[in-house]
């Protein structure tokens, strides 16, 4: 089997298996925002200058504004068994922003995305390890798969809109797994 990295293509005849790369601004961009401090971003001072506030790192969409409304939860994931991961499904929020951010000192996690209509499109799945001090949101109908934290149980702050119907979540189901290694 070939290991597959980001930008390159999935073909599921003959490969069923993708290595984790880092996770960059600019490689996540098409699924949604890296959200972190980073030095090279615009930023203001705030609380008597001791803090440096980052403003607009990621875009919250709520496209069910009728009827859903922005929730504040928790996750507390328990960390990867084995390796590699065994990847049956994903699922997207067709209609709101998702944004996760760790609440665990040195969390690590994977993120594993692609992009598609009704179904996913395996030709731009793509997984991607974040750290501490890192967040991410996905874009409204971005797939991807639940949060998989790395080494040890990892608590996440979401937000999500939701009405508490059906529609706040779709899952595909893989017949044939995905071989998912982590960094």
């Amino acid at each position: 089997m070939q290991e597959m990295g980001a930008g390159e293509q999935l073909d599921m005849v003959s490969t069923s298996t993708i290595k984790a790369v880092p996770i960059s601004r600019e490689a996540y961009a098409p699924y949604g925002s890296l959200i972190a401090a980073d030095e090279a971003l615009p930023f203001r001072y705030a609380n008597m200058r001791t803090a440096k506030r980052f403003d607009y790192l990621a875009e919250i969409a709520n496209l069910r504004t009728d009827s859903a409304k922005l929730n504040l939860c928790v996750f507390s994931c328990s960390p990867l068994s084995e390796a590699p991961l065994q990847m049956k499904l994903l699922e997207k929020h067709q209609y709101s922003t998702q944004v996760f951010m760790p609440m665990t000192n040195n969390a690590r996690f994977l993120v594993i995305v692609c992009l598609g209509g009704d179904e996913p499109d395996l030709d731009t799945l793509v997984c991607f390890e974040a750290g501490n001090g890192q967040g991410i949101s996905y874009k409204p109908g971005v797939w991807h798969y639940p949060m998989t934290a790395i080494g040890e149980r990892v608590d996440f702050a979401c937000l999500v809109c939701e009405d508490g119907t059906k529609e706040d979540c779709e899952i595909h189901t893989f017949g044939i797994p995905i071989e998912i290694f982590p960094l």
